[in-house]
């Protein structure tokens, strides 16, 4: 009778446990690390500069200081919900925005008569900044949120729409000439060829894009509006409330941060086909 022994199976716990913390890991790497180096320096800058009277304490609390004020803001005010307020408008906006513009540059970018239909009136309104619309919205959205979404897809619309068509355009002329040896029917060149040759430019807009729209909230909500982090840094100026400035300031460049970071993991996915150099 034959006998075979079987090596016993790796436990689970083994196995998982230690891949559990391979992110944190990741990050506490020397070429992730490096990326902490200045913030740190600032911060120090930042603490020397408040506590031994480089600059005005009025103008530059401390950054224990601007903690406080975060946290009293955060339970005792309404940071939290004037925070949600500023990315539904972000949202909002940007959605509206990207949508049109990566459609109608598909559409330019694939028949030149719509690119010269659409071009005279495109370049005119593109030249006038978002913020040059404001008072004229107003007028007729009102102060509420609909006018700030609209001047925020406004701008948000056309780095993307031109991205979009400069995308399509620059397909490599080659590829073509391929898709018309393998005789692919016009739906198949756009699908399979056009398209995703396209991609890496428009995700680049639209992470371009994705920022515009949240710095541009800031302004858009301290023109106008009672509500939003725009209206709570104006605000702050206006009071000399210097700690709940700073807070807002380094509110919004965090959740700008993470809007970036969250845009170039999506980019990253989504281009995970195409290799790069990397540096």
């Amino acid at each position: 009778m034959n006998t075979w022994t079987q090596t016993p199976p790796t436990p689970i716990a083994s196995a998982t446990g230690p891949k559990q913390f391979a992110p944190f890991k990741n990050w506490l790497a020397p070429g992730k690390a490096i990326g902490l180096i200045l913030p740190a320096i600032v911060l120090l800058l930042w603490h020397l500069a408040a506590t031994r009277g480089w600059i005005d304490p009025v103008f530059l609390p401390e950054p224990a200081k601007v903690l406080q004020a975060f946290v009293k803001m955060l339970t005792e005010q309404d940071l939290l919900l004037d925070f949600v307020v500023s990315l539904k408008i972000v949202s909002q906006g940007f959605l509206y925005g990207a949508s049109a513009a990566v459609a109608l540059g598909v559409a330019a970018g694939l028949s030149q008569r719509f690119e010269r239909f659409l071009t005279p009136t495109f370049d005119t309104i593109r030249h006038i900044p978002g913020i040059a619309w404001f008072p004229l919205i107003v007028l007729w959205l009102g102060l509420g949120a609909p006018a700030k979404v609209l001047v925020i897809a406004k701008t948000v619309f056309f780095p993307v729409f031109l991205n979009t068509l400069q995308g399509i355009r620059s397909v490599d002329k080659s590829y073509i000439e391929l898709a018309e040896v393998m005789t692919l029917s016009r739906f198949q060149l756009v699908r399979k060829i056009i398209l995703p040759a396209a991609t890496p430019t428009i995700m680049v807009s639209l992470r371009y894009a994705a920022g515009l729209a949240w710095a541009l909230v800031v302004v858009a909500e301290g023109l106008s509006g009672l509500e939003g982090l725009g209206f709570l840094i104006f605000r702050a100026q206006g009071l000399l409330l210097t700690d709940q400035l700073l807070v807002c300031m380094v509110v919004i460049g965090v959740v700008g941060f993470g809007i970036d970071r969250g845009m170039y993991l999506l980019q990253k996915r989504v281009l995970r086909w195409k290799q790069g150099y990397e540096g």
